[in-house]
C-alpha cells in the first residue's frame, strides 16, 4: 500500500472516532496518534488533510448535502459520510493529486471499508461535485 493510501485511510480513521465519540479533536488526535504509529510523512499528510478537512468542514458538509440527491449527512454510512469528506478536501483544496485520483482513492477505500454499495453511491457524489468544480468552488469561498 502506498503511502497517500496508507495516510488517507488513518483520516477515514479518525473521521470516523471523531464522529463516533464527543471530547476534544485536539485531544482525540493525540491519543489516536499514540495508537497508530506510522512514518513522519505519512503522518504529515494525514495531519495536513485532517487540518484542511476542519477547517472547511462547514463548506464540504453543505456541498455533500447539496450533491447527494435525497440523503442527509446523519443518515450516511460513517464510513461513507468521512471518505466524502476527505475525497471532497482533496478535490476542492488540494493541489497534490488530480482530481480523478482522489475519487480513486475514495471509491478503493470504500471498497475496504464500506458496504457492498458505498463505492458506486461514493463515486456518484464525488463525480458530481467533480463536474460542477468550478461552482462548488465559488460557493466555498463565500464561506
Amino acid at each position: 500500500m502506498g503511502k497517500r493510501r496508507y495516510s488517507r485511510e488513518l483520516v477515514v480513521k479518525f473521521l470516523y472516532l471523531v464522529d463516533m465519540n464527543e471530547g476534544p479533536v485536539a485531544e482525540q488526535l493525540e491519543q489516536f496518534w499514540e495508537r497508530n504509529t506510522c512514518q513522519p510523512e505519512i503522518k504529515q499528510y494525514a495531519e495536513d488533510l485532517l487540518n484542511t478537512i476542519f477547517s472547511n468542514k462547514k463548506a464540504i458538509d453543505t456541498l455533500l448535502e447539496k450533491y447527494s440527491d435525497n440523503w442527509t449527512l446523519s443518515r450516511m454510512a460513517v464510513i461513507d459520510r468521512n471518505l466524502l469528506r476527505l475525497a471532497t478536501c482533496e478535490i476542492l483544496y488540494g493541489n497534490s493529486v488530480p482530481p480523478k485520483v482522489a475519487i480513486d482513492e475514495a471509491v478503493e477505500i470504500a471498497k475496504k471499508y464500506g458496504s457492498e454499495d458505498s463505492p458506486n453511491f461514493i463515486n456518484g457524489i464525488l463525480d458530481r461535485v467533480l463536474k460542477e468544480k468550478s461552482t462548488v468552488a465559488e460557493i466555498t469561498s463565500e464561506r
